[in-house]
């Protein structure tokens, strides 16, 4: 006499379950996909005393990771305005062109951790703004 142990017919997925499966794996897909990046930086003017900068070096990237965009469709774009502060890490972060509550949040708790070698002022490390657009075709 053959037994099959009750745990057996479970272990078979439903129908439903690879419907599931087959949602979340594309899902997964969408977030997976890198961003397109487009990135510019300027000085930001001082009303100090300061001479102006003969010898200018824009922030370098130290760390920037994409964020994530969420499940949307093509032509999906945000773009985000902030400064590199001289210590390098991001300040003020503000969404210039929006993707939605949900995109928005994701993409300033993002740009927030990302840290930078400072922009450079006659070697004297300083503030500069950067502009970034995260776009999806």
């Amino acid at each position: 006499m053959l037994a099959l142990p009750a745990s057996s017919a479970a272990s078979l997925p439903a129908p439903a379950t690879r419907l599931r499966q087959a949602a979340l794996a594309e899902r997964e897909k969408q977030v997976w996909e890198t961003p397109l990046r487009i990135a510019e930086f300027s000085d930001i003017p001082h009303s100090s005393a300061r001479a102006r900068c003969e010898d200018t070096q824009p922030p370098e990237a130290l760390t920037t990771p994409d964020p994530l965009l969420g499940p949307a469709g093509a032509g999906l774009k945000v773009k985000v305005s902030f400064i590199v502060g001289a210590d390098g890490r991001v300040h003020s972060p503000l969404i210039l062109e929006s993707a939605g509550p949900a995109g928005d949040r994701n993409v300033l708790r993002t740009v927030k951790t990302w840290r930078y070698r400072p922009a450079m002022c006659n070697g004297v490390p300083t503030e500069a703004e950067g502009k970034i657009e995260f776009s999806r075709r």
